[in-house]
Parts: structure tokens; C-alpha cells; sequence
């Protein structure tokens, strides 16, 4: 059964879904706005593939009770690693239709990304505002190598499975295939917010460790590390990264310490 739902708003979106009788959405906690007073609303730790707590294909008995919760633990482990909500909220509409309202936590855009079983998709850390409860969560660990020198690269939101899936960033989105542009692009790794499987996602250095490489890690604004995408598939950037959000805010209240080597020696945000 589709999700319907509707993106609305400009500087600051929101989505709002209308539920059929049954129909069941969840969301990151935090990530809820309103609801009509014939949709229930329950918080659980488990994501869609735990069963969301209720009995399942586990097995019953205690055997199955042990597996179940076993599947949960190790689900908010991953989340807990990864810095994301330990919960998830589940909205089902009771009696008739339902509406429930759902935003992202920055200034910016969202995008409902439809999942067709075949293709996952992938997405940077807090991305994540709702799904249909047969979009399957998960977390995926990229190398040590690649996420550490990345920052941002090293845990990415996985969502499987069929149905719609929201996703909300930072300013402006702009979809781009690697394919039209050679096969590879290079980007900022705080512009990042979603992409298809089959696009391979990597860092690189700035650069090489000579005079232009540093000049361009100490005064470009970029750091030591880019972002490559490469493949064929979309690809969705953010014009607006939480790192430039957040040293505008500082700099504005008068706290801005960074100067002119601030890609170099700044602290990213979140």
C-alpha cells in the first residue's frame, strides 16, 4: 500500500502523510510534529524488522522470546554506536484515516525516496525522519580507513525492503549521477545525504602533501579529505553542511575563533 504523503513548507519542510485504516509509520523520536486524535502512537526500541516487539517469525516459546530480544539489543547497539535514537515511534491509523505531521531537525529540504525491493539506499547519520513499516533501518559500518578520515563517512543510515522512506538535510538538494560527469565526483564530506546501492562511496586527501595541497587543506575550507561517489545511480547533496551552519552561528554571537585555516583546524559539528 503506497504511502501517501505530501512535502510542504520551503526554508524549513515538513511532510505530512495521510494513513489508511491499518496503516503503520514510524520515525526517528524527535521527529514528530502532530497527529489526528484516531492514530495511536507507540514508542519501541526495535526497528520494523524486530517486529517491533510483537510475536513474530522467531519462533515462540522462551527460545524465540530470547532471540527476539536479542535481535532489539543488538539493533540499539548499532544505533547507539552510531549516535542515532535509541527509539522509534510507530503511528497506525485506527477507525478510518489519519494524518500524522513529521520534520527533519535543520533548515532545509526533505525528499521521499520509494524503495522498490531491488535498489537500498544509503544516507548520512540523522537523515533519517519516517518510513512505511515495511522500509526495513539499518546501519552500516563503512571501513575504518575510509569513515575515520572522512568524519561524517564512517556510519550511514541502510534502508531496505519496499515502500517510502523520507529523508530530510540541510539547505538545498541537488540530484546528480556520477555517470554524467565521467563516472566520479568529488564533494564536500558534510554534503552528502543520500545515495542508491551501487554507487561506491569513498574519502580522499586533498590533494598531495606538497605546497598546493596544503595551502588547500589549510585555507580552501575543505579540510584534508573529499568525499568520492562513483557509479551509476542518484545521488542526493546538501548545499548547506551542519559544520558551516554551525561556525556561522558562532561567528555571528562573536564566538568565531576559527580564522583563515578553518578547514584545517575547525571541529565538526555533531
Amino acid at each position: 500500500m503506497t504511502l501517501q504523503q505530501e512535502i510542504v513548507g520551503n526554508a524549513m519542510q515538513m511532510a505530512v502523510v495521510n494513513l489508511h485504516p491499518g496503516q503503520t509509520v514510524y520515525c526517528e523520536a524527535g521527529k514528530f510534529l502532530f497527529k489526528t486524535t484516531n492514530v495511536t502512537m507507540e514508542t519501541r526500541l526495535s526497528g520494523p524488522s524486530g517486529n517491533g516487539g510483537q510475536s513474530g517469525g522467531g519462533g515462540g516459546g522462551m527460545g524465540g522470546m530470547l532471540r527476539q530480544a536479542m535481535g532489539t539489543a543488538m539493533q540499539v547497539g548499532q544505533r547507539m554506536l552510531a549516535g542515532e535514537s535509541l527509539a522509534f515511534q510507530y503511528f497506525t491509523a485506527q477507525g478510518g484515516q489519519g494524518t500524522v505531521g513529521f520534520a527533519g531537525v535543520l533548515p532545509g529540504e526533505m525528499r521521499a525516496l520509494e524503495l522498490d525491493g531491488r535498489r537500498a539506499w544509503f544516507a548520512e547519520k540523522d537523515a533519517f525522519v519516517a518510513a512505511e513499516s515495511s522500509v526495513e533501518f539499518g546501519i552500516a559500518f563503512q571501513g575504518g580507513r575510509t569513515g575515520m578520515s572522512g568524519g561524517e563517512g564512517f556510519v550511514l543510515e541502510k534502508f531496505t525492503g519496499q515502500g517510502t522512506v523520507i529523508i530530510a538535510g540541510a539547505g538545498n538538494f541537488i540530484d546528480l549521477n556520477p555517470a554524467d560527469f565521467g563516472g566520479r565526483i568529488e564533494v564536500d564530506t558534510g554534503c552528502v545525504v543520500a545515495f542508491e546501492e551501487g554507487i561506491e562511496y569513498g574519502v580522499q586527501r586533498v590533494g598531495g602533501l606538497n605546497r598546493q595541497g596544503i595551502m588547500n587543506a589549510v585555507f580552501g575550507g575543505e579540510g584534508l579529505s573529499l568525499a568520492t561517489l562513483e557509479g551509476n545511480g542518484r545521488v542526493i547533496l546538501q548545499s548547506l553542511t551542519i559544520e558551516s551552519l554551525a561556525n556561522a552561528l558562532k561567528k555571528a554571537q562573536g564566538g568565531d575563533k576559527q580564522g583563515p585555516t578553518g578547514g584545517l583546524f575547525s571541529t565538526h559539528a555533531g
